[in-house]
């Protein structure tokens, strides 16, 4: 076939699928625009999830009519005064935004920069511009979209459910609000509750309001703050302690210069930094802001301005590794209220739930019969003995000797009280200065154990074991050179390795914790990690992995029955211990319940 020119609509639209790939991505690109003319409030309405109507409405700095009109056509824009790629200051710089959604849709703009007389306004439909006209809108300006992806129905097939459209609108008016507290933010559709999140301070105090207002007072009391720099990088925000977790990771909120991101390098550092909190299937709540110079960063790397790429990569994922696990580790025992305020809605509603059959009004006791059920033909062996005797299954299961001992004031003025008593010999009861402590023994000592096993092998090294009969492990190029790049760090991860000829290595000594494995596989395993992200800390994962197993094996069993001494040191030991508040496995180690919930539950308060 001949080679010819695309039509220039066709261009457009062709580009329109790049930056706008659903309402969201339209409503996000008006956003930015408005925040980077130095507006102080943003509305957005819309209507069937941003297909029917999305209307952004801002007090910015407007434009002029000859502006406006150059405005609405590719490659314009007024964010790159100098041209300058490598030093973008503003939120959108490609000039692709406008015209992509008016060649997809009907677009309408209305604006008045600051000190003119009057207004200006212009028509889009599906790339067909009217002419310009005036308008009386004040300072400011308002850009409506309908009917989007009129112009290329197809798109249309690929959308999802109105209400899906609608959430993924809300996230993104959310993730910018985020960065922007000192703007105030309004959102309304006709799905779902409207947004309206008030101007905050410029400040520290403002940014953490702005977070509470768009995560919630929930979030906000189950993160900890975290502040770090390095080499001219900047990081600060909320990280979620970790039993404040979800199934997802949607509730991560990350920024580069203000700028949201969903990067793999902040995704991987993230996991990293929770490995040892969190299972693998679970996912860490939290915000993080990092500012950094305009010139060790490039924004320009996608289409959406959705991933960036550093100068210096492991010097960020380093940075952040290092505030998360530094931040988590100040937190030492503390646990989400999460467990606490479920356990008490759950014991709220069994107390006041309807009986299953209702009491009649003319109800009233059956006449008492003058029958004894021992002398039933049907009653089974046994039954006529004597009551107690069918009722002895031995000791309590509430085992009360924690309270024949004296209460030392150092125990009951401790952040975890003393202990008072142990249930079915699994859950110790403590009794704090405002309320009571629940904790399951076997969880909490397993990540005692587990600190401890790991505090071990960073002071001695990691002990070795040599192979009676070295391994060979042959493995391709890329991965070889990857792996022979990674020999000293290996090493002093107990994993002795030298090149054997070419395209193989000798396994020589491998980690004594490991014990009988397939060495090859895992030389391998490691080989695949290093060639696809030259990530080294792979051997070390196993280990923790292989400790946190030790840990959970040598840890005090639930069943087991503990004095009061060893209760009181177990909780003493917990509140000393970074992490104690969950388990390996992410789940909490103890319950605290507040005197004051308690008695509200019985109608005392």
């Amino acid at each position: 076939m001949a080679v010819r020119r695309l039509d220039p609509i066709l261009v457009d639209r062709i580009a329109a699928g790049e930056v706008v790939e659903r309402p969201a991505s339209a409503v996000k690109e008006l956003i930015e625009n408005a925040l980077d003319a130095g507006c102080s409030r943003i509305d957005v309405a819309i209507e069937a999830g941003g297909r029917r109507l999305i209307r952004v409405i801002d007090d910015g700095c407007g434009m002029s009519p000859d502006d406006l009109a150059l405005a609405v056509e590719r490659h314009a824009t007024s964010k790159l005064a100098d041209g300058d790629l490598a030093r973008i200051a503003t939120l959108g710089f490609r000039g692709e935004a406008l015209p992509s959604i008016a060649a997809v849709a009907d677009l309408a703009i209305e604006t008045r920069a600051k000190s003119a007389e009057h207004g200006a306004s212009i028509r889009v439909e599906a790339g067909d511009k009217r002419p310009l006209r005036p308008s009386n809108w004040p300072q400011g300006t308002r850009v409506e979209v309908r009917d989007l992806f009129a112009a290329t129905p197809a798109r249309l097939k690929f959308l999802k459910s109105e209400r899906a459209e609608t959430a993924a609108i809300v996230d993104v008016v959310k993730r910018l609000a985020i960065a922007h507290g000192a703007v105030r933010f309004g959102c309304c559709g006709d799905a779902g509750e409207p947004l309206d999140y008030p101007a905050c301070a410029a400040d520290a105090s403002g940014r953490a309001q702005r977070i509470a207002q768009a995560l919630g007072e929930e979030f906000a009391a189950n993160a900890i703050p975290l502040a770090a720099e390095r080499a001219g990088f900047r990081l600060s925000g909320l990280a979620g302690l970790p039993t404040y977790n979800r199934a997802n990771a949607q509730m991560q909120y990350v920024y580069v210069n203000g700028r949201p991101v969903r990067d793999k390098l902040f995704a991987g550092a993230v996991r990293a930094a929770y490995l040892d909190f969190l299972s693998a299937d679970r996912h860490p709540a939290l915000v993080l802001f990092l500012e950094c110079d305009l010139g060790a960063v490039d924004v320009n790397v996608h289409p959406a301005k959705a991933e960036v790429r550093f100068a210096d990569p492991g010097l960020v994922r380093g940075l952040i590794v290092g505030a998360l696990k530094e931040a988590l580790a100040a937190a030492l025992y503390r646990s989400a209220d999460t467990p606490t305020r479920a356990a008490l809605g759950m014991i709220a509603t069994r107390a006041h739930a309807a009986p299953a059959f209702p009491a009649r009004a003319d109800w009233r006791p059956a006449a008492r019969l003058d029958w004894d059920p021992r002398r039933s033909p049907n009653a089974p062996p046994g039954f006529a003995e004597r009551p107690q005797a069918a009722f002895d299954t031995g000791a309590p299961a509430a085992d009360a000797r924690a309270n024949e001992a004296e209460v030392a004031a150092q125990d009951s003025d401790a952040p975890l009280g003393a202990a008072r008593a142990q249930l079915h010999e699994t859950y110790i009861i403590a009794q704090t200065n405002d309320g009571l402590v629940i904790v399951d023994q076997h969880a909490a000592h397993e990540r005692l154990v587990y600190e401890k096993l790991k505090r071990q092998r960073e002071q001695n090294g990691v002990a070795r074991q040599m192979l009676l009969i070295p391994c060979v492990v042959e493995l391709d190029a890329s991965r070889l050179d990857a792996l022979l790049a990674a020999l000293p760090e290996l090493a002093e991860l107990g994993l002795a390795l030298e090149p054997f000829g070419p395209g193989a290595v000798l396994v020589r000594e491998s980690p004594a914790v490991l014990g009988d494995i397939d060495h090859a596989r895992l030389v391998a395993d490691i080989a695949d990690v290093l060639a696809e992200d030259g990530d080294a800390r792979a051997l070390s994962r196993r280990l923790d992995h292989v400790l946190a197993t030790c840990a959970c094996h040598h840890s005090v069993r639930a069943g087991r029955r503990l004095s009061a001494a060893e209760m009181n040191a177990l909780l003493r030991e917990m509140e000393a211990t970074p992490g104690a508040g969950q388990c390996n496995h992410g789940r909490p180690t103890y319950v605290e319940l507040k005197l004051a919930d308690i008695e509200k539950l019985f109608g005392r308060k």
